[in-house]
């Protein structure tokens, strides 16, 4: 499972390696979002959440569908400027069609792959579809997805100036904390790409990176099958510190192919009793369940969205989750007329950070 971007025999010229401010401040929104996906950035995460204004923190929890499980596209520019407020501007200058697609992938768990399919700007069942999806994801979802349809002027304004709040309230003094490591970081993959080649490069990315050896396409090993071209914009390649352990991918159609990867490997986890690794090793040992995990390791999901996500029937879902619960590696709870099963993220974190950051990336 794996996605291969198409070079085309790209130069190296081609593959940008660049910090961003607006990948960064997302990846931190993202830690304050799921701070149970970085344990080592807790404290950092308890200590802001206590200094925000009541006002801000309403804010990002309003809109923390765009980067509490996939992130919006347009959080992680093709093109990193020096500033956020560059990337802000840049960011204004989408079109509402393209911002809306890209944000209801990330709120309202809808597939990078049919952005082809009708506009919910104006096409009724689509938006209907929009509305179903996030309804079943909570209250705040789908009144974050209404206000969106109804009024994508309004919510880009209001999205744009919470970021810029965050700017003041805690992203300029943990930016200057990791500008350093960031600068150090693209250095050495800057001097990789110019004296040893693309593949060395991708290789000191992540180990979940390569170049494949018959076409020259950069495979990134994921949990889902897909596939983009980087013809014409190149890829761009952006280092994260507070992003660690995932590896984020940007891939839809019409954007320019987009990976931030950590900087540095995670920590290895504690060993678990051996018959509690293999109970659960078991539950894993088969790729739907995989790719179930992935999505769930990014927030509660019903039944009915795993389905519709992967094209699997809602009796083969209930079938691999049942497996996974009896493995201890899921809950459910009921909501109104929805069942949510939700990841039990220590009990995956104890069976490795290898298998963690795979399933997170």
């Amino acid at each position: 499972m794996t996605l291969r971007i198409d070079t085309g025999g790209l130069p190296p010229e081609r593959l940008r390696f660049a910090a961003s401010p607006l990948a960064e401040l997302t990846a931190m929104l993202h830690v304050l979002a799921e701070p149970e996906h970085h344990p080592q950035r807790a404290g950092w995460a308890a200590e802001v959440w206590a200094g925000l204004r009541p006002e801000l923190a309403e804010r990002l929890r309003e809109a923390e569908f765009l980067w509490r499980s996939a992130r919006a596209d347009f959080l992680v520019p093709a093109r990193p400027r020096q500033t956020l407020a560059e990337e802000l501007d840049d960011v204004d200058e989408i079109d509402d069609e393209t911002y809306v697609r890209a944000a209801l992938v990330s709120s309202c768990g809808s597939n990078r792959g049919r952005y082809a399919t009708p506009s919910p700007l104006t096409d009724a069942d689509a938006r209907e579809r929009v509305l179903d999806r996030a309804q079943a994801r909570g209250a705040t979802q789908e009144a974050f997805a209404e206000r969106l349809l109804d009024d994508p002027a309004a919510v880009r304004a209001r999205v744009r100036h919470t970021l810029e709040q965050c700017a003041e309230a805690f992203f300029d003094a943990a930016w200057a904390d990791v500008a350093v490591q960031l600068a150090n970081d693209l250095r050495l993959k800057n001097d990789l790409l110019k004296r040893q080649g693309i593949g060395p490069a991708l290789a000191s990315v992540s180990g979940a990176v390569s170049l494949a050896p018959d076409d020259g396409a950069i495979v990134v090993d994921k949990l889902q099958d897909a596939a983009t071209t980087a013809h014409g914009g190149g890829v761009t390649f952006i280092p994260s510190v507070f992003g660690r352990p995932h590896l984020v991918a940007v891939y839809a159609r019409g954007w320019q192919p987009v990976l931030q990867y950590p900087v540095a490997e995670q920590t290895p986890s504690e060993p678990v009793a051996l018959e509690t690794v293999t109970l659960r090793l078991e539950a894993l040992a088969h790729p739907v369940r995989l790719r179930l995990l992935r999505t769930l390791a990014r927030g509660p999901h019903t039944t009915g969205e795993l389905a519709d996500a992967w094209d699997l029937t809602s009796p083969e879902v209930s079938r691999h989750l049942a497996v996974m619960r009896r493995a201890g590696l899921l809950t459910a709870r009921r909501h109104g007329r929805y069942v949510h099963h939700t990841l039990n993220l220590p009990d995956l974190t104890a069976l490795g950070g290898d298998l963690l950051a795979a399933v997170l990336r």
